[in-house]
């Protein structure tokens, strides 16, 4: 069985001033300051939050 594919997700802008439903979507991926990093499978669901929050965000693929 392959391993299943993981992206490095890192916020880049702060939460302040954003919708409450960003708030928590940041929340949930495990991130909540500028410049902190979490690493997720690439699955719809976690690609579904990063959409939320593409302003928020950046994502990159790790090898």
């Amino acid at each position: 069985m392959a391993a299943a594919k993981k992206i490095l997700v890192k916020q880049t802008r702060s939460i302040n001033d954003t919708l409450e439903v960003h708030k928590r979507t940041i929340k949930a991926l495990g991130l909540g300051r500028p410049n902190y990093v979490a690493i997720h499978n690439d699955t719809p669901a976690i690609r579904g939050m990063i959409r939320t929050v593409q302003h928020l965000v950046t994502v990159e693929d790790v090898k």
